[in-house]
């Protein structure tokens, strides 16, 4: 028999948070240690929205803090490049849930997401193509940057785009506004963005950073746009180190003055006598010598040197032909949305033998010459999926030694953030 209290929450109203049941639910279309995403479509309306699930239950005491620290973020966040959040809803408090709501974040929907159209043998960018994804990602960081928002989660996978082109930045689920405290350092968490993009800041225990954490990460991407897989992809922060290491130089006081004060200096084990490589093991991959520049400039290793977003619109990669073009038209020719969660699924890690810097010529990206990127025949036992869904992992050699072919779940998520 139901209880004061249960008719008490079943008879709550809550004139600003609509029921989720207005909704129907289409798709699942992502999953992570933060919850579910889900495509749905309004009921009446027929508008498609995208509905992410606030993960719920593990709270003891009330709406999560970090979920409340998303919200906030994103009603202070009005740009054409960062998702847009159109309202919260919830479900209505029921015996079935143990009369506890579920909310939901509901969001215009976009059809890709950056990993799910790299994972897609069909989709092949042009350099033009690139240049427009590239200025749209750092115009967001610019937006944000300048808002004092932190991302602290930027990958290829937080990358939204329509069917008409336009890019979002997305999952602010571990974002943090900054600030500079009258030149008391900060003490944020550094258990934060995915180990594969974590710049070596991070790794090495910095607790008082800023804005060079997320250029790291588009410096990151930026390469993935020709190589179509994370350029680093290691197993712990140790062996992230190392790669970082292998392709940007040995991490040193010399070249990275301070560095020797942060907490984990002494305690990892950094490679010596490694040589700065990035143009070198990138320029089979990316033909342009501009873009070369460009990515090199974002990794550097010292955070207080790499290029920020601004600077980074300024370099010359956006400014020489081809100049950034439209994305809808290539998008066009491709129907069914690609979201990293829909690719197949990953292979487990592998070890992999020392790899020469060079690919083979018949494999080397077009990119920087003509819209045509390189093709890679399909791995054994790998299924395809009607039309232009035909998703894999391009099996190129890597720029790197030691790259893993595929997503290890341990990689794609980082260590929860307690939010500090």
């Amino acid at each position: 028999m139901m209880g004061n209290r249960e008719k008490m929450y079943e008879d709550l109203n809550f004139p600003y948070c609509d029921e989720v049941s207005k909704y129907e639910k289409l798709d699942k279309i992502g999953q992570g240690t933060f919850g579910e995403v889900f495509k749905a479509r309004h009921k009446k309306t027929k508008k498609v929205v995208a509905l992410k699930k606030v993960l719920m239950e593990n709270e003891k005491e009330g709406f999560p803090i970090t979920a409340l620290r998303e919200i906030k973020i994103l009603q202070q966040l009005k740009h054409d490049n960062v998702v847009k959040l159109n309202e919260i809803c919830r479900t209505k408090p029921s015996a079935y849930n143990r009369w506890r709501s579920t909310f939901y974040l509901v969001f215009d929907f976009c059809e890709h997401d950056l990993a799910g159209l790299l994972s897609n043998y069909n989709v092949k960018f042009s350099l033009g193509e690139i240049k427009k994804v590239m200025q749209q990602l750092l115009e967001g960081l610019f937006y944000i940057h300048s808002s004092k928002i932190l991302h602290r989660d930027m990958k290829a996978a937080n990358v939204l785009i329509t069917k008409s082109g336009t890019l979002k930045l997305a999952d602010f689920g571990l974002a943090r506004a900054f600030s500079q405290r009258n030149g008391q350092p900060n003490r944020y968490t550094n258990r934060v963005v995915t180990l594969w993009y974590r710049p070596p800041e991070l790794l090495l225990g910095e607790r008082n950073y800023g804005p060079p954490i997320d250029l790291w990460g588009a410096g990151c991407i930026m390469a993935e746009m020709w190589t179509r897989t994370p350029i680093m992809q290691g197993s712990t922060e140790q062996h992230q180190l190392n790669l970082i290491s292998q392709l940007c130089g040995s991490i040193t006081p010399e070249v990275w003055p301070g560095v020797e004060n942060l907490p984990l200096f002494s305690t990892m084990e950094l490679a010596k006598n490694h040589k700065r490589k990035v143009k070198e093991r990138l320029k089979p991959y990316v033909r342009d010598p501009h873009a070369c520049d460009l990515i090199d400039k974002m990794l550097t290793l010292d955070p207080s040197k790499r290029m920020d977003a601004d600077s980074s619109l300024n370099h010359d990669f956006f400014w020489m032909d081809p100049l950034p073009c439209d994305l809808g038209k290539m998008l066009s020719h491709h129907t069914h949305s690609m979201f990293e969660f829909l690719a197949p699924p990953r292979r487990g890690k592998q070890q992999q033998p020392q790899l020469p810097p060079q690919p083979p010529p018949q494999q080397q990206s077009q990119a920087g010459h003509s819209s045509q990127q390189s093709q890679a025949s399909q791995p054994s036992g790998q299924s395809q999926q009607g039309g232009s869904r035909s998703h894999m992992r391009f099996d190129l050699p890597r720029i790197l030694p030691n790259l893993l072919p595929c997503y290890g779940p341990s990689a794609l998520h980082p260590a929860p953030a307690h939010c500090q």
